[in-house]
């Protein structure tokens, strides 16, 4: 099978301009997750509609597909750019890695990746399981229960399972619960076919785009990872990376 990663890169953010131009140790932002990308799929792409991105990310030897600037989402430019390449070279699946995750390892992108050797597979996703109830009670940390075949039932910033019977000071010790890490993977036809589908009930409940396409019938496979997410929404997680990194 073909695979592709394409990085969504935009210029504009509210809580932290240019941040994918922004320096971590010796390397922009976008070079650290284009590089880390680049040890597990052999074709990486950045998707941008920026100049600015697109220079430097040609500067370090990287590949840029120009898209549109009114994309809603990173799906819909993470779309736009894999039309665009599939013109060139058949495409089988398409891993959207956010531009803000600078330490997306390469066994991640494995993970994904094996989730396809299953033909009913959609769309797959990342989970890690929860070991702290900061995590477990925290409704910007999405969770998800799945089946037995490991596909997604439901996710929600709410506390899923409720452990009927227990506090919840005693829940992590009565079930696991695991958080959805936000990195997917999709058949080609697939991601075309939900950057053209109507937000969902559930969806706007929640303001999670993963809802819409349950509700409409992809199965979405999980794939757990050992490693956390660690992504750069401000100027003070940036400083988090660096003291991560030692620097």
């Amino acid at each position: 099978m073909k695979f592709v990663a394409i990085i969504p890169a935009r210029y504009q953010s509210t809580r932290f301009p240019g941040k994918p131009l922004a320096m971590l140790g010796e390397k922009p932002i976008i070079q650290h997750v284009y590089e880390n990308a680049s040890s597990a799929i052999d074709a990486v792409y950045v998707a941008t509609d920026d100049d600015r991105i697109a220079s430097v990310v040609n500067n370090f030897g990287g590949q840029v597909v120009m898209t549109r600037a009114d994309h809603p989402s990173g799906t819909d430019r993470c779309a736009e750019a894999a039309a665009s390449i599939s013109k060139e070279c058949p495409v089988d699946v398409i891993i959207n890695i956010q531009g803000d995750e600078p330490f997306v390892r390469a066994e991640q992108l494995q993970a994904l990746r094996d989730c396809f050797a299953d033909p009913a597979t959609d769309i797959a996703t990342l989970v890690k399981k929860i070991d702290s109830e900061e995590v477990l009670f925290n409704p910007n940390r999405p969770k998800v229960v799945f089946d037995a075949n490991q596909y997604a039932l439901l996710f929600s910033r709410s506390t899923i399972p409720y452990i009927r019977g227990k506090e919840p000071h005693g829940w992590l010790h009565a079930h696991p619960f695991y958080a959805h890490l936000g990195m997917y993977a999709y058949r080609a036809g697939v991601l075309d076919e939900i950057t053209r589908l109507s937000p969902s009930s559930l969806e706007l409940a929640e303001s999670l785009e993963q809802l819409r396409w349950l509700e409409n019938g992809y199965k979405i496979k999980i794939a757990e990872t050992e490693f956390e997410s660690i992504g750069i929404d401000t100027p003070e997680d940036l400083e988090q990376a660096k003291a991560f990194l030692g620097l």
